[in-house]
């Protein structure tokens, strides 16, 4: 039994997630790379009895959405934490990160003196403000998850009345010929 009707409303769902969590990134100003919005993916399955979806997205993504909890002060909605003895000032140095995150953005702190810092330094200054302050939940793929997922229910009922109508009609069809 193929179920159309119900697998179109579930990648309609999986569509109308992933562009809303899209826009929500543009709108927020979190899409400098275009990599987490370029990772952002829906997919859907079908099996003789059953359906199979899933989204993905890079793994960071899951810290921009949810948050990620300061050594010294910050929200989170996960259990995502820095710890004391995390080593991000190292990581900074050693990947450039932040670095490359300021370069792009065109922001440089300045020293005591006034001089610009080199943006590697701006890099590090940044990874310890993170560290001590976290990251602040974005939900920009939970709230469109649950809006769509509010509303899915009725269209995933509605979908699957007219599969069984078009199975029921097939099968009456079928007999009389």
């Amino acid at each position: 039994m193929q179920l159309k009707e119900t697998q179109e409303a579930l990648r309609a769902f999986g569509k109308y997630v992933v562009q809303q969590s899209r826009t929500n990134l543009t709108k927020g100003r979190r899409n400098v790379t275009k990599g987490l919005y370029d990772s952002l993916k829906y997919d859907v399955k079908a099996m003789p009895n059953s359906f199979f979806m899933s989204f993905s997205m890079d793994k960071y993504g899951e810290f921009q959405d949810r948050g990620v909890k300061g050594v010294k002060s910050g929200t989170s909605l996960s259990n995502f934490s820095y710890k004391t003895t995390s080593n991000v000032i190292g990581f900074e140095a050693a990947t450039g990160t932040f670095a490359k995150w300021a370069k792009f953005r065109g922001l440089q702190f300045r020293d005591v003196k006034g001089r610009f810092m080199s943006f590697k330094q701006t890099g590090i200054l940044i990874a310890i403000g993170k560290k001590n302050k976290g990251i602040k939940p974005t939900m920009f793929f939970t709230k469109p998850f649950q809006r769509a997922f509010e509303r899915l229910p009725d269209e995933l009922i509605e979908a699957f009345a007219l599969d069984v109508d078009n199975l029921l009609d097939y099968g009456i069809n079928k007999n009389k010929r």
